[in-house]
């Protein structure tokens, strides 16, 4: 059961039901995790600029999704986990293979590979990653800008990860745990 008010289209007013309205229209559906930012207008539409703006940036949105398995594993939100595991395998067609891969933050993709390990590391670090760290993102081949977009990325993925963990969502996608890469 979410812990946080979640808030139902039908009910909604003003500012909140046109984000929600937006949301539907754009994904043909309300997701709880949607839902549950309503609660606070400011949240769900800072969310939704965010994600518009990484959405328009230069990383395609196969390695956007690949980005975020990787950071819902390493956050262990089963949430994150559920939706974007359902994105890349029914919206964008990512196989099985590369969806388990970006959760163990690897792909048989040397440039894919290097991104996600640099977004495992900002995890893991914290955003104190090392110039190193950042000298092998660099070599296999990513920009500055680039670079930028994957931190990013991972920072709006650790803000739906907090979210969805904090609210205790209730998943509404096939269900995908963390820890369990294989089944994925």
């Amino acid at each position: 059961m979410t812990r946080l008010t979640t808030v139902d289209l039908a009910q909604a007013q003003g500012e909140t039901r046109q984000l929600l309205e937006g949301v539907e229209r754009q994904l043909g559906s309300v997701p709880n995790s949607f839902r549950t930012m309503a609660v606070a207008p400011p949240v769900l539409k800072g969310y939704l600029q965010f994600a518009a703006a990484l959405g328009a940036g230069k990383l395609s949105a196969r390695v956007r999704e690949l980005i975020a398995l990787a950071v819902g594993e390493a956050n262990s939100c089963d949430y994150c986990l559920s939706a974007h595991t359902y994105v890349g395998r029914s919206l964008l067609r990512i196989d099985d293979a590369a969806l388990a891969g970006a959760r163990e933050h690897t792909s048989t993709d040397g440039h894919e590979a290097a991104a996600l390990q640099f977004a495992h590391r900002l995890v893991q670090t914290r955003g104190g990653v090392t110039s190193a760290d950042l000298d092998a993102v660099r070599s296999a081949g990513w920009s500055d800008a680039e670079i930028a977009e994957i931190i990013g990325n991972v920072a709006i993925n650790v803000l739906t990860n907090y979210f969805n963990k904090a609210a205790d969502v209730d998943v509404d996608f096939p269900l995908v745990q963390h820890g369990a890469a294989e089944a994925a």
